[in-house]
Order: C-alpha cells, then sequence, then structure tokens
C-alpha cells in the first residue's frame, strides 16, 4: 500500500505486477493475490497477474542454495518484472520488496541494477521502510490479509519454528 501511495503522490503512473512462484501452500498464494487485487482497486491502478504459479520451479531454483535462496528469489522475481516493463514499455520499475524491514534492500538493488544493464527499463530504488507502520495500520483498517512470513516453504518454516520446539 504504502509504496504505491509515495509514487501516486509524486504523479507516478503506477501499474502492479503479482509474480510471486516461492509462495507456498497454493492457498497462501491466492490469499495474497486477493489481498493485491484489493488495494489495486482501493488505490486506483492496473495490476498485472502473473498466474503461472509453479513451486517446482521456485524449488529447483534454490535447491542445494537454501543459505542463499533469498538471492535466487530476487532474481526470480526481479528478472521477471524487469521483462514485463520493457515489453509494456514502462521507463522504470521498482519492487514491493523495498517496503519490507525483513528484506535485504542493498541485494535487491544492486540485483535489479544488474538485471537492468544494457536494457530499456531502469530499476528506481527507494527505501520505502519508513511507511511500514503506516501500510500496516492501513491493511487493518482496509481488511487487507497480511502476511507473517515471506512466502516460501523454508521461511513459513522458520517463522513457526519455536512452535515446533515448544512441542518438545
Amino acid at each position: 500500500i504504502y509504496p504505491v501511495q509515495v509514487l501516486q503522490d509524486e504523479g507516478v503512473e503506477v501499474t502492479g505486477v503479482f509474480f510471486n512462484p516461492n509462495i507456498h501452500p497454493l492457498k497462501e498464494y491466492l490469499r495474497r493475490r486477493e489481498g493485491a487485487q484489493q488495494v489495486a482497486e482501493k488505490l486506483g491502478f492496473k495490476i498485472i497477474f502473473l498466474d503461472d504459479y509453479d513451486p517446482a520451479e521456485f524449488f529447483r531454483t534454490i535447491a542445494h542454495r537454501e543459505d542463499n535462496r533469498c538471492f535466487y528469489c530476487y532474481y526470480m522475481r526481479l528478472k521477471r518484472t524487469r521483462s514485463v516493463a520493457e515489453r509494456g514499455g514502462f521507463e522504470q520499475f521498482t519492487s514491493t520488496l523495498l517496503y519490507s524491514r525483513m528484506q535485504k534492500h542493498q541485494i535487491i538493488a544492486d540485483l535489479a541494477r544488474d538485471l537492468c544493464q544494457g536494457r530499456g527499463s531502469s530499476f528506481l530504488y527507494r527505501d520505502f521502510r519508513d511507511g511500514w507502520q503506516q501500510g500496516i495500520d492501513l491493511s487493518k483498517e482496509w481488511g487487507i490479509y497480511r502476511q507473517q512470513y515471506c512466502g516460501c516453504l523454508l521461511s513459513e518454516a522458520e517463522r513457526y519454528e519455536s512452535e515446533l520446539k515448544g512441542l518438545s
């Protein structure tokens, strides 16, 4: 919510792209997709849904790279977003990953810039974390689903591992 509001306030026309092959399970993917649609309707921007949901591709990409899985997840998602931006004639693209305090901003920014070298679209880096609480409050007010982990199976396991340890 917050990154879109900031850009719209600056007069930037926003088109969203929802591409999240990392999200597991499918029900979580569908909840997040619905939330993205609700935000797009509330804020009045178009959103492109790339629903070629294939968690097996994500798992193959991160296999034996679990300790560096975020990099490979960012790579998959940013590369596809850049491709959409180029095909759609968008001058720039950014990512709502930059809103999260949990994500690795420098890796995201460096990777996205590398992906754009010699390409038609450039990456717009903004640190949207200052609106973290504002976005949380607004999503609660609007009744928009908020996830408790990044989306991947490994992140979910890490998020809830204390509950498992509590069983022993």
